[in-house]
Order: C-alpha cells, then sequence, then structure tokens
C-alpha cells in the first residue's frame, strides 16, 4: 500500500512540475531532433512543441514576436543578431552540417561534382539561398566549381531544405543539395547516389541555437537547453551526419 501511494505521489508530483515549452527548428534537423525530443520527453515528464522549416521565416518570426522558447538555427547569423539585439540571452553551435549532392538514381558518377557540368540531368533541387543556409551553400559549390551560370536555368528551389528533398525524393527533379542527414541511416546511404560536397568548396555550416528571451524562467526550457550539449545528445546528433564542437 505504502509502495502505491509513493507511486501515485511521484506521478502526481511529475505532472505537478512539467510544462511545455515551444521550440523552432531549421528543417534539415528534423530527424535528429526528433529523437532528442523523443528521449527529453521520455526522462523528464516536460512536453516539447516543435515547428521545422527555414531559418529565414523563423528569424523573421521570432523579431516580430512570436512565442517561441529556444530557435535551433540551420546558421549562426541569426542566433548572433537575436543576442545582439537582446532577444536571446545565450547561444551555442548544436552542430555543422554536411551537404551532399544526391540523386534516388542508383550508380550515377556523382564523384567530384562533375556530373553537374553534363547535360545528363533536366532539374537540380536546393534550397532557397535567400532563405536557407543549405542553399547559400549549394550555390557556393556551383560557383567554385564554375557551374553557377550553365545550370542556373535547370535550378528549382524549395523554401527549406525538406523541400529541396522532397523535389528530388519525388523524382520532380533528377537530383538535388540536400543535408547529409536526410539522406543517412545509421552511416550508411539508404538509396541513390551521393557525393558528400568537400568542405572547402562552401562557407562552414556552424549551426547555432539561441535561448530566447521568453524561456525566463522556463525551467523546462533551461533543461531541454542543457540537455542538448550533454555528451548523450551530441551522440545522437552525431549519428545523423552531422560534427558537434
Amino acid at each position: 500500500m505504502k509502495s502505491l501511494i509513493a507511486f501515485i505521489l511521484s506521478v502526481y508530483c511529475l505532472s505537478a512540475s512539467a510544462e511545455t515549452i515551444i521550440i523552432a527548428a531549421a528543417s534539415n534537423f528534423t530527424v535528429a531532433m526528433n529523437e532528442l525530443i523523443s528521449r527529453f520527453e521520455a526522462d523528464t515528464g516536460h512536453e516539447v512543441q516543435v515547428s521545422y522549416g527555414s531559418s529565414g521565416r523563423f528569424y523573421a518570426q521570432i523579431t516580430n514576436g512570436a512565442p517561441f522558447d529556444v530557435f535551433f538555427s540551420a546558421d549562426h547569423e541569426k542566433p548572433a543578431l537575436l543576442e545582439t539585439n537582446e532577444l536571446a540571452s545565450d547561444r551555442f553551435t548544436y552542430a555543422i552540417g554536411a551537404l551532399a549532392l544526391w540523386s534516388k538514381t542508383p550508380e550515377l558518377q556523382l564523384d567530384q561534382g562533375a556530373f553537374l557540368g553534363q547535360d545528363s540531368f533536366n532539374k537540380l533541387s536546393m534550397a532557397n539561398p535567400r532563405l536557407a543556409p543549405y542553399g547559400q551553400a549549394a550555390v557556393e559549390v556551383l560557383v567554385s566549381l564554375g557551374l553557377e551560370e550553365s545550370t542556373s536555368d535547370r535550378w528549382v528551389q524549395g523554401e527549406n531544405i525538406t523541400q529541396a528533398y522532397q523535389f528530388v525524393d519525388t523524382e520532380n527533379a533528377d537530383l538535388g543539395f540536400v543535408a547529409l542527414s536526410q539522406i543517412m541511416q545509421d552511416g550508411e546511404l539508404e538509396e541513390g547516389s551521393v557525393w558528400l560536397v568537400p568542405t572547402e568548396l562552401h562557407s562552414p555550416i556552424r549551426q547555432d541555437a539561441a535561448l530566447l528571451n521568453r524561456a525566463e524562467g522556463k525551467q523546462a526550457a533551461l533543461e531541454f537547453w542543457n540537455y542538448v550539449q550533454s555528451s548523450s545528445a551530441q551522440t545522437i546528433i552525431k549519428s545523423y551526419g552531422y560534427q558537434v564542437e
């Protein structure tokens, strides 16, 4: 009987102290973030509500008062600006992203990007470079290879990296620049052909998180902030093809 009472009290205390936090996350981080949230909710009893999309749109929404507690951007500039403008109290680099050229067609010779200089494809997918850092990195790669002008009439742009991936996944584009994390599982390519783009061809994709002012006084937000920086969380992040500092 005593053990039953203790169990009921423990459940009551957990539910009484549980909180809900709202976060915004760059779409390239969707799969990794879903696992992080699942682990965090199971361990703490807190609830995390997450929206995925382009970092540019989230930044605009946050500066206009959107009710997010934590922002996981696909770049480092936007969280830095939020901190400079006193809309965020802290920030850190949670992941360093990797860019890949991917096609669902197996055994294509995509290495070194030479395929991009051929007339063997009709549509090349990428995220909108004005909104998404992965899209900006894709354009930098094409500039580095001297292929920006010759391929520009075949670009199809998604608002974010998820849409860029979907264009290729649904075969509305022959190939596309995607986040490595979108096409890898357990360290292996899920399907198709891939070229892991050398990092020297584009600026580093340093992905920073910002602890927003709205999170002040929210214990759950602080716990999630600390959890994502823990060694167990970093192991999960690395398993999806990211680097961590």
